[in-house]
């Protein structure tokens, strides 16, 4: 039992001597990361074992987490790898881009207006 709480003494001193770097500002975001994933864990388990992310999930923590420097997203335990985050934040900013630059319209364009005149003429000319 002695051995036990001295381990843990030791691993919560480095653990917090690890974040004395960090600002509070990055503290708060890693606080916030860490409670979404233990909300994740808190949900039931299909019948696959394995841990799966909701798409506002991987928003949310993607948004949250891309503004930490990578050395400390590499220090972190999260459930997924730093890169796997940052490819979900590259995937939304594209859906975003893509959204934002999708025409207004829909289906064909117009045609001119000269165009338009000179088939109808035709049309009047030749009703055969």
């Amino acid at each position: 039992m002695l051995v036990r709480l001295a381990y843990l003494t030791v691993t919560n001193t480095f653990a917090a001597l690890r974040l004395l770097p960090l600002s509070d500002r990055d503290k708060d975001v890693v606080i916030l990361a860490l409670r979404h994933q233990i909300t994740v864990l808190q949900r039931p388990l299909g019948a696959d074992t394995r841990v799966r992310f909701a798409p506002e999930d991987r928003a949310f923590l993607a948004v949250l987490l891309t503004s930490l420097p990578r050395e400390v997203l590499r220090r972190l335990r999260f459930l997924v790898r730093p890169d796997t985050v940052l490819r979900w934040h590259r995937d939304l900013m594209r859906r975003r881009h893509a959204r934002t630059c999708r025409p207004n319209r829909r289906g064909r364009r117009r045609t001119v207006r000269s165009i338009r005149a000179l088939i109808l003429r035709l049309v009047r000319e030749n009703p055969g």
